[in-house]
């Protein structure tokens, strides 16, 4: 299953479910009437994460239903006719991996900057984009926006010192992430908040999908265009860190809660990789797209 937080014209925003073409969405409200009235649907994306257990089966015995009466499709609505808003802001800053594939490391510093311990840092809920959103050039403080395409674990179960082994059970989901970063700022500044967490500079989405349907996602293939050239590919096995290693790792000292997000790290292509850089500009489009999850597509903004 794949939902996603939208808004569209009549409907207000909504929480959706992603039929399996990825063309249409329907409105969870919408399919509420083929179970008992009683029996309401979670309104946001935090209800839905939280109360998993409670309304999954419910939402699948729904769209079943509709589906054998052949009104499925009335409650669709075309993803060209919504806008997309991020699938879920979290309650604290976003956790992020830094320099998680060896050859991203390599290109950004060399041997020494391949990390024996995990790096994190993060960036501010402000800085999440949906989905088409355009993500701001803010020319006045950076001449270095990069990308960073990334695969993103959505917690789903409160946890503390989590074993790797049981890393996966506190999982509800995957999404992508672009790491949207000024690079010059994180320079500046010797830490990565500032340059990483500029307004609009994190898009997400299209949509969470439920764990359910990512078998084994150390296989997931991620890769990243910029007006089509292919700048990054990798497959999410390559990284240093598991997810699994990274969950148990941050949850040490810090309790995972429900709807918190963590990206997992970039593989290298970046745009700063490149001799000369290859910095994002003004009209420039994003693509990052991920197996099983699908593509999350931004324009730079002028």
């Amino acid at each position: 299953m794949k939902f996603l937080t939208a808004t569209a014209a009549g409907k207000g925003t909504f929480l959706g479910l992603a039929l399996e073409n990825g063309r249409e969405i329907v409105p969870l409200s919408d399919l509420e009437r083929f179970l008992d009235p009683a029996a309401a649907f979670p309104k946001t994306m935090l209800e839905l994460i939280e109360k998993e257990d409670q309304f999954l089966p419910k939402i699948a015995e729904a769209c079943n239903r509709a589906e054998q009466a052949g009104a499925l499709k009335n409650f669709a609505v075309r993803t060209d006719d919504v806008r997309f808003l991020p699938p879920h802001v979290p309650r604290k800053n976003i956790f992020c991996v830094g320099k998680n594939y060896r050859e991203h490391a390599l290109e950004m510093g060399g041997e020494e900057s391949v990390p024996e311990a995990l790096i994190v840092f993060t960036k501010a809920p402000t800085a999440l984009i949906g989905h088409r959103e355009t993500v701001p050039a803010h020319g006045d403080l950076t001449g270095c926006l990069d990308y960073e395409g990334e695969l993103a674990v959505v917690i789903g179960k409160r946890g503390q010192k989590i074993r790797k082994e049981a890393a996966a059970s506190h999982i509800f989901g995957y999404t992508i992430v672009n790491d949207v970063t000024a690079r010059d700022l994180q320079k500046k500044h010797r830490q990565f908040f500032l340059g990483k967490s500029l307004d609009g500079s994190c898009p997400i989405g299209p949509w969470i999908v439920h764990r359910s349907a990512i078998e084994d996602p150390s296989r997931l293939r991620i890769e990243t265009r910029v007006n089509g050239e292919l700048r990054q590919k990798a497959r999410a096995g390559e990284m240093i860190f598991s997810i699994d290693e990274i969950i148990a790792e941050i949850s040490r000292g810090i309790t995972l809660e429900p709807g918190d997000i963590i990206a997992t790290g970039t593989p290298s292509g970046v745009g700063s990789g490149f001799r000369p850089p290859k910095f994002l500009r003004p009209g420039d489009w994003i693509e990052v797209s991920i197996d099983g999850i699908g593509v999350l597509q931004n324009r730079v903004g002028e």
